[in-house]
């Protein structure tokens, strides 16, 4: 019964102020591949609407840009609006529509959009709500896609190995330790994404991965940790230079200046609200 099942865990809503920059410049884009395949497999027209929730810099949304007359991005921290509106013109797509929303309050019109995508954020958001918002905005036949990445500490080399010690030990130092809500994951292992989406009505196409190789300098993992909701730069202060000597330091350690390379299991998991487009 629904009232026996467990509630996802709340996260803050300021979690990610302050890393626009960060998140944009540092977070590997998501391969053309993968998105060329999510539009195939989403048989969208050309002529409709995307939904990009919880957009952040508009990765998702500028990737699939081309594949719609209008896109909806949506982010709930200005920050991230900000700098999707700033890029929207230079890159040739003021059909664009940047606005600061929660995913779960957001006004939309129903069955008005061919896909709606969530990059990376499914997990931080009312998952049931969402999901349930989604299914009705989204026309007969129309797609949920959960955009997924691989973070640079996911595997077991050396180098991945001494930044995830690091990071556990900042994290205790700048006190950060409980930004990220306890018991996340199991909430989340209880009742699986593909549970909630099928609960709101959902068909299940599958889950597809894209594993790409992406090398990493030290630079690029400074910049990605304060990307990051758990370890943001301003957490850290003035503690900021003598965490990147730390990391710095970890990594050569291991690495002996070596390349650090990653194979980054992009994947995409779509569901298709049931019926035809009218």
């Amino acid at each position: 019964m629904m009232g026996c099942m467990p509630d996802d865990v709340e996260f803050r809503s300021d979690l990610y102020q302050g890393t626009a920059e960060f998140y944009d410049r540092f977070r590997p884009g998501y391969p053309r591949s993968m998105l060329d395949d999510m539009v195939r497999r989403a048989a969208v027209s050309g002529r409709g609407r995307l939904l990009d929730l919880a957009c952040g810099t508009g990765q998702v949304a500028f990737g699939l840009a081309d594949a719609f007359s209008e896109v909806w991005a949506v982010d709930q921290e200005p920050d991230m609006i900000r700098l999707v509106r700033g890029k929207a013109l230079p890159a040739g797509a003021g059909h664009v529509r940047a606005m600061v929303s929660a995913a779960e309050d957001l006004a939309a019109p129903l069955r008005a959009f061919e896909l709606v995508t969530v990059g990376n954020a499914f997990h931080r958001l009312r998952r049931e709500a969402v999901a349930a918002g989604a299914f009705g905005w989204l026309r007969p036949g129309g797609c949920l896609a959960l955009v997924w990445a691989d973070s640079p500490w996911t595997g077991d080399q050396d180098w991945q190995k001494a930044l995830s010690q690091t990071l556990r030990r900042w994290r205790a130092t700048a006190g950060t330790s409980d930004r990220v809500p306890p018991g996340w994951k199991h909430a989340r292992g209880q009742r699986p994404d593909t549970v909630v989406a099928a609960e709101a009505g959902f068909e299940s196409l599958g889950a597809f991965r894209f594993p790409t190789d992406h090398r990493w300098t030290a630079d690029d993992l400074i910049g990605f940790v304060y990307s990051t909701s758990f370890l943001p730069r301003h957490t850290l202060g003035a503690l900021a230079g003598d965490f990147e000597a730390d990391l710095r330091r970890a990594l050569d350690e291991v690495t002996d200046g070596a390349d650090m390379w990653q194979t980054v299991d992009f994947a995409h998991e779509l569901f298709r609200r049931p019926g035809s487009p009218r």
